[in-house]
């Protein structure tokens, strides 16, 4: 049983797969694709990629580190020169496998492994992609409730107006009903006081009038 065996020795042994997986980063690098059989493919993907993300830090170290892996100058410079600033803003996932088939024969799983920033096509379908719009149920409930949103808004402005104006029109009728209590108040306190006045007026006359007396000496029986 293969109970935690995760490599795939490929039928070869270990030296014999160590240069097989060299070479074929080398040509990778330098190809940007290569044609292969599925396993090869998956086992030169996690053989290649971590040198790619060696090749971020442009150091004598680094290059060392890569050169004992792929034993080809001409394939570090590559990586170091072209490939590296390609893929500087790229977070890992450097390759892509697309599978093309069986191979005649004995019917091997085949495919096309390549540095994915180098696929020109692809590239330009996703820029595309990008510039189209797609219209998605929450865009469109986002876009939806903005219309409502902004056919409310003058809806609410209007109901805010109609609102303050009967607010106004209801201060000027409480302002009017207070003003003619006032008046009428104010008539009533003159109408008493008029009265008072005239009340103390005629008693100020009946206290001055003289009372008429009867001369002295003046009989009926002088008649």
């Amino acid at each position: 049983m293969r109970h935690a065996k995760k490599i795939n020795h490929l039928g070869r042994t270990d030296t014999h797969r160590k240069a097989m997986l060299s070479n074929m980063a080398s040509s990778l690098i330098l190809h940007k694709r290569i044609s292969t059989t599925v396993a090869k493919a998956k086992a030169l993907r996690t053989y290649v990629e971590p040198l790619i993300t060696r090749s971020k830090q442009d150091t004598t170290h680094s290059r060392r580190t890569v050169f004992s892996y792929l034993q080809d100058k001409t394939a570090v410079s590559e990586l170091f020169r072209e490939v590296s600033p390609k893929i500087m803003e790229r977070p890992g996932g450097y390759t892509r496998i697309l599978k093309t088939g069986f191979r005649k024969g004995d019917a091997a799983e085949m495919c096309v492994i390549e540095l994915v920033d180098y696929n020109e096509n692809m590239l330009a379908a996703k820029d595309a992609k990008k510039t189209t719009t797609r219209r998605s149920r929450r865009s469109g409930g986002k876009k939806a409730a903005g219309a409502i949103a902004s056919a409310a808004a003058p809806a609410a402005e209007k109901i805010a107006k109609a609102s303050k104006a009967a607010v106004l029109v209801e201060d000027a009728k409480v302002v009017e009903e207070v003003e003619e209590v006032k008046v009428v108040e104010d008539a009533k306190v003159i109408e008493e006081v008029e009265e008072v006045k005239v009340v103390e007026e005629v008693k100020n006359d009946a206290v001055e009038a003289p009372e008429t007396e009867t001369p002295a000496g003046t009989d009926e029986t002088k008649e």
